[in-house]
């Protein structure tokens, strides 16, 4: 089978992201008082505010971070999962975009470094954020380090626990990793009043992380949701349609994780984008989530708070309610109540459709995978597999082969004690 693997050139890296809400006027905008939206201008990056409101279409990327994206491993390849397309029957092609194979594991460096980068531009005394499963927290940490900036993590209690070589990796590139809620900020101390035994949540760990840069003179950098992060992560979505077209294919569905939205949309807008310039739709979009945190099928969709504490201004998302106790489960990338403002506006119109899947199917797919392709991946990315199987059936049903992209957002090497206790290998 021809097309195994499709890598671009050095010399083809975008040299811009793409900004969707050029095609969004209608963009629903947060909605805070005068203290919490000048909160976003004292603790982000100048460059990544203004970016936040940008209407431009292309924003063009500093030679500079081109080269630091080249450094850390882009551009990534685009994998035939011809092993996996036998094995679900053959009506399917399956493209994975490998965001794994980049030196921090996933595709969160993509606006790690931008963020970090501009945060050097300000000349930022540290930048603090917030992890769920490390992801994030790694590619910040190695951002971090990269523009010799400091960095400290606020990572989720559960996973700061439960997933200890994530910590180490960021450890390894200098970080500070601190267990959310910390004992480092009052809203920390006052979570942990509260509820001594409590896993944590993303929407704690940024609240942690927005009033210790606050208080202490640093620069918060975000890993998800807001537009300018899903910007950054565009990236990825521009290199797959050059790819794409290289081998004369164009996706009919384009398929990922969501946990706030910006891995998914950091591939799927620039193909989404050309639809909403021309008026014409011509492929499916679904994402996907985690059942055990279902806020894309049956969160509503209105204004809330990004960060459990309340501080950030509010937005326009689908969401379970920003004081959601979240369960514990391994996925913590997808531990997150709400869903990005720009996905949830396309969400609302009908555009993107939407499924969830429990831990114990996405992780025996996982598996299964693992065999059939021989790479493992991250518990985040395991969620998205179960839905090759329903366009498996569909493309039967319909009578032909159907293209699918699939954003294959990290890789699972650090998440094998969580694999093993899920399959009792322990």
């Amino acid at each position: 089978m021809k097309n195994l693997v499709v890598q671009l050139n050095e010399d083809d890296e975008p040299s811009y992201w793409y900004n969707i809400l050029s095609q969004m006027p209608d963009f629903p905008m947060p909605q805070g008082d005068k203290n919490s939206m000048a909160l976003l201008g004292q603790v982000l990056p100048s460059k990544v505010l203004e970016y936040e409101f940008s209407r431009d279409e292309r924003i063009r990327i500093p030679d500079e971070l081109r080269q630091i994206y080249l450094k850390v491993g882009r551009p990534t390849p685009l994998v035939r999962a011809n092993r996996l397309e036998e094995y679900l029957g053959g009506h399917l092609k399956i493209y994975m975009k490998m965001e794994g194979q980049t030196y921090v594991g996933s595709h969160k460096i993509n606006s790690a470094v931008a963020h970090t980068y501009f945060a050097r531009m300000d000349n930022a005394k540290f930048v603090s954020t917030e992890t769920g499963a490390g992801q994030w927290g790694a590619a910040v940490a190695l951002g971090s380090a990269i523009q010799g900036i400091k960095a400290h993590v606020f990572m989720v209690k559960t996973s700061y626990e439960g997933k200890p070589y994530r910590r180490y990796q960021m450890q390894m590139y200098g970080a500070n990793v601190h267990p959310s809620p910390s004992e480092l900020t009052a809203f920390g101390k006052k979570a942990l009043e509260s509820d001594p035994e409590t896993p944590g949540s993303l929407g704690m760990a940024i609240t942690d992380a927005v009033q210790y840069a606050q208080e202490n003179g640093g620069k918060y950098v975000v890993g998800s949701v807001v537009n300018s992060d899903i910007m950054f992560k565009t990236i990825a979505g521009l290199e797959a349609q050059a790819q794409m077209k290289s081998i004369g294919e164009d996706p009919d569905a384009v398929i990922g994780v969501v946990g706030g939205g910006s891995n998914y949309s950091g591939l799927a807008f620039p193909f989404i984008g050309e639809e909403l310039k021309s008026g014409t739709k011509k492929r499916r979009y679904i994402a996907c989530g985690s059942l055990e945190v279902p806020k894309m099928t049956e969160g509503k969709y209105r204004y809330d708070y990004p960060d459990t504490g309340g501080i950030l201004p509010q937005l326009k998302m689908y969401t379970l309610g920003y004081q959601l106790k979240i369960p514990a489960v391994y996925a913590g990338g997808l531990r997150y109540h709400a869903v990005a403002p720009t996905l949830s506006l396309l969400m609302a119109k009908g555009m993107v459709e939407s499924r969830d899947y429990n831990q114990e199917e996405a992780f025996n797919w996982a598996r299964l995978y693992s065999q059939k392709e021989g790479y493992i991946p991250a518990p985040e990315t395991a969620h998205t597999l179960p839905l090759l199987k329903e366009l498996e059936e569909d493309a039967k049903k319909d009578g032909k082969k159907t293209t699918v992209l699939v954003s294959f957002s990290g890789h699972g090497l650090l998440d094998l004690g969580n694999y093993a206790s899920a399959f009792n290998y322990v």
